[in-house]
């Protein structure tokens, strides 16, 4: 009788590496490969505001935060340890000056952080508040404006004041890298749209058809749009998710128009939040946190009663899962960036709270624990494999 084949054994997991980010500092939790036991590493930066914080996973040891020193300003630190040391950049994110002594803008917070492609190591992206697109090509030591979007002629248009009404300032956020392609980029801003690049972010197209905005608007403006959150699919690169100001929305590229696929959340829930997560092997799969998105905003879990919703047809049925969470009287939320997912089967899933609170999921989310408590509001949550 023929042998049978041998069986490759299945990798063994590796420790994850916890990175939160908050209003007075940022933490380091490290996991063990059970995800059962996590040790504490800080405060980093205490009392400063650390907007992002990410693991290069190209080198597995680089380090990006971005903060904003009290009254020293905006700046960039790195590490090159996994965090035992920083170092502040050389040349952090700053538009160019204004010509003919004309009044520009300023940057006063680095947003967002995203590692560039693969095949170009070094690369790094940023945005900013107000609405600005920077590029480091030395791993996040110097930056430089992105011309193609900074200078755009449409950018006063799209962006709209600086005092636009956006809590903490507009900013630029989502920078997404195609995984297939270094210069296929998508961008979002708050308020201002989405737009796409295909030539590596010298120009842009506006990525706005199919999505709503308040009434009394015009939705043919990229002003008037406020997407919170994008993100592409790592197992279906043609396909984009957006949890947006006005709804929950899919994007299966080539196309070019969003489908709103908020419309079948809980009436009494609503599609309005910040985050939302994607399964990282299945396209049909995906995670979003609702909060109270009433006429007054409350910016609170709605009654009370947080919750996360899960859907596994690509948005066309969602479930609650609430698992382990509070039943009653806790009235936060999660920001666009403190939401993330493991690859690990199944699928960890992590938040950190408007209250200072971590909570994680083993089993995709249907189950809740706490991790941490008692920190400071919680901007960014990301997960990552140690080496």
């Amino acid at each position: 009788m023929p042998s049978e084949p041998e069986r490759s054994a299945a990798p063994t997991p590796r420790a994850l590496l916890l990175i939160v980010a908050t209003r007075k500092g940022a933490w380091l939790y490290r996991g063990d490969a059970a995800r059962d036991n996590w040790r504490v590493d800080g405060p980093h930066f205490l009392g400063q505001i650390i907007n992002h914080l990410v693991l290069d996973p190209r080198d597995g040891r680089t380090m990006l935060a971005a903060a904003k020193t009290g009254h020293l300003g905006p700046t960039i630190f790195r590490s090159t340890d996994l965090g035992q040391s920083w170092k502040e950049a050389a040349r952090p994110p700053a538009f160019a000056k204004a010509s003919d002594g004309a009044v520009g803008p300023s940057v006063d917070h680095t947003f967002w952080l995203t590692p560039g492609h693969a095949a170009q190591p070094g690369v790094w992206y940023a945005g900013t508040s107000p609405q600005g697109l920077f590029r480091s090509a030395d791993g996040g030591d110097t930056w430089a404006p992105v011309p193609g979007f900074n200078d755009d002629p449409r950018y006063q248009r799209w962006m709209g004041s600086v005092q636009d009404g956006t809590p903490d300032g507009p900013k630029l956020h989502s920078i997404i890298v195609d995984p297939r392609d270094a210069a296929h980029l998508y961008v979002a801003m708050s308020s201002g749209g989405v737009h796409e690049s295909l030539d590596g972010g010298a120009s842009f197209s506006a990525l706005i058809d199919g999505l709503e905005v308040v009434e009394g608007f015009d939705a043919a403006d990229a002003t008037f749009h406020d997407p919170h959150c994008v993100r592409l699919c790592p197992s279906q690169p043609d396909r984009l998710y957006q949890q947006n100001h006005c709804g929950i929305y899919r994007l299966d590229r080539p196309e070019r128009k969003w489908r709103n696929i908020g419309k079948s959340m809980p009436a009494a829930i609503g599609d309005v939040g910040f985050p939302i997560v994607i399964h990282p092997r299945d396209a049909d799969s995906a995670w979003v946190f609702p909060m109270d998105g009433t006429s007054v905003w409350p910016r609170t879990s709605p009654g009370g009663r947080p919750a996360v919703y899960a859907t596994h047809d690509a948005g066309a049925t969602w479930q609650r899962l609430a698992g382990g969470l509070p039943d009653s009287q806790a009235w936060w939320t999660v920001k666009r960036q403190a939401m993330t997912g493991d690859r690990r089967d199944p699928v960890g899933l992590y938040f950190g709270t408007s209250s200072g609170e971590v909570w994680m999921s083993r089993d995709e989310g249907r189950q809740w624990s706490c991790v941490a408590r008692h920190l400071p509001e919680i901007y960014a949550v990301e997960v990552a494999e140690l080496p």
